[in-house]
């Protein structure tokens, strides 16, 4: 069925084909949830926002990294494991490795990334600040400082990353 008149990828398989693999698993993960399903989902998305609220008490801003592997080879489609400290962890679908971003999304807090430096192989990694409720701003003003203060630091960044 069309949405407003649009053509969705639902509206047949040539158009779902032109569709990544991977936005169809999550389309087809949501499809048969029922309301009582739904409704749990819900209620565990609100404790889990009064549960980073809670750590808004000790602190100003949460900081993690932006992803959990340095940058990969793009011909890869994700990585199929991660390092951990006790081995590796595969990973069992396409956004498993980037876990680390959901909180924010979920909880349905400000973020922002921020450079915060180079792994072994000379690429980049961010840092992922998340902000109080409706904090944008101060949050801007955060990174806007933290980029001052790292600048000169950024610039011993290999040099094709720099551009020379």
């Amino acid at each position: 069925m069309a949405f407003h008149g649009k053509k969705t990828f639902t509206d047949g398989p040539a158009r779902r084909d032109q569709v990544k693999p991977e936005a169809r698993w999550e389309f087809d993960q949501g499809q048969g949830v029922s309301a009582s399903q739904f409704m749990a989902a819900s209620a565990q998305r609100t404790a889990f926002f009064h549960d980073m609220l809670g750590l808004f008490g000790t602190c100003d801003v949460l900081a993690l990294p932006s992803a959990q592997v340095w940058p990969f080879d793009k011909t890869l489609r994700w990585p199929t494991e991660i390092r951990t400290t006790g081995g590796f962890a595969p990973m069992d679908t396409y956004h498993r490795w980037m876990e680390v971003v959901i909180y924010a999304t979920l909880a349905g807090l400000p973020a922002l990334s921020v450079p915060a430096g180079f792994g072994p192989q000379g690429l980049p990694m961010g840092l992922q600040l998340i902000g109080r409720p409706r904090g944008d701003f101060p949050l801007l003003q955060l990174a806007a400082l933290y980029e001052q203060a790292i600048g000169d630091w950024l610039a011993v960044a290999p040099p094709e990353l720099r551009g020379a």
